[in-house]
């Protein structure tokens, strides 16, 4: 065969082939009011955005995630609140078509599990490391219903997402979540953005989150896209930035 040909027919296979990379294009608003924000990720998975009024940091933007496969959805994190929680829950069910099957706060603060009595209203399970539901006891928040110790998974659809912990860090009950058919990792306040200080350090194990996050790393070496708690998702530089903020070397 010409080598003419050859070179043709590998362009047209690279052509064709590229477009079945999966979907890490600039995030699409598909819904906003004045307290949540929701963003398109990527096919199945969208960030949440809601608000918490601080008073060492002001009005904070907290995010979360959902994952869905066919008419199944999973939400880690709530919003901040009930009415937010209660304007996610009806958007997915209108705008996804979609029952969610689950939501997982990701550890005790607010900003995980502020809105997570609308869940509960509306008939949905929680699930949450067993330390989660100790602090969230202790400190007078909704508990989550139901206990895991080191690692969760739950089928969405056909496929399947997972919560684990992988150690301390931003707090004692850090866990982070994966979404592996679309490679997007929920890396919840345990994971910086770009740029961004060293935040609330009130419950923090300062001298365990670089290793917890150099675990996680290798947990997820595929990982495509990052979700932290606040602020821009990123790639896995957030994994690298967050180990070097906290590094003790």
């Amino acid at each position: 065969m010409p080598t003419s040909i050859k070179w043709a027919i590998l362009f047209c296979l690279v052509f064709l082939f590229g477009f079945q990379q999966p979907n890490t294009s600039k995030p699409e608003v598909v819904y906003q009011s004045e307290r949540l924000i929701i963003t398109r990720l990527s096919d199945n998975a969208f960030q949440h955005v809601s608000f918490l009024q601080t008073q060492d940091f002001g009005k904070v933007a907290c995010n979360g995630l959902i994952v869905r496969d066919g008419n199944e959805a999973v939400v880690y994190d709530t919003p901040t609140d009930d009415t937010g929680s209660r304007e996610l829950i009806a958007w997915i069910a209108d705008g996804l078509q979609a029952r969610v099957k689950a939501v997982i706060p990701t550890h005790f603060h607010a900003d995980c599990l502020g809105g997570l009595q609308e869940f509960h209203k509306h008939g949905i399970p929680s699930y949450a490391h067993s330390r989660t539901l100790a602090l969230a006891r202790e400190h007078g928040y909704t508990v989550p219903q139901q206990a895991f110790e080191d690692r969760l998974t739950l089928d969405v659809g056909t496929e399947q997402t997972t919560a684990q912990f992988f150690g301390e860090g931003h707090t004692t009950d850090d866990v982070v979540g994966y979404f592996p058919s679309e490679h997007i990792l929920f890396g919840g306040c345990l994971i910086k953005e770009m740029e961004a200080t060293k935040g609330y350090l009130g419950d923090a194990n300062l001298n365990a989150w670089s290793d917890t996050v150099r675990l996680v790393k290798a947990a997820y070496p595929d990982v495509q896209r990052v979700v932290p708690g606040h602020g821009e998702p990123g790639d896995s530089r957030l994994l690298d930035y967050t180990i070097a903020l906290f590094d003790k070397n």
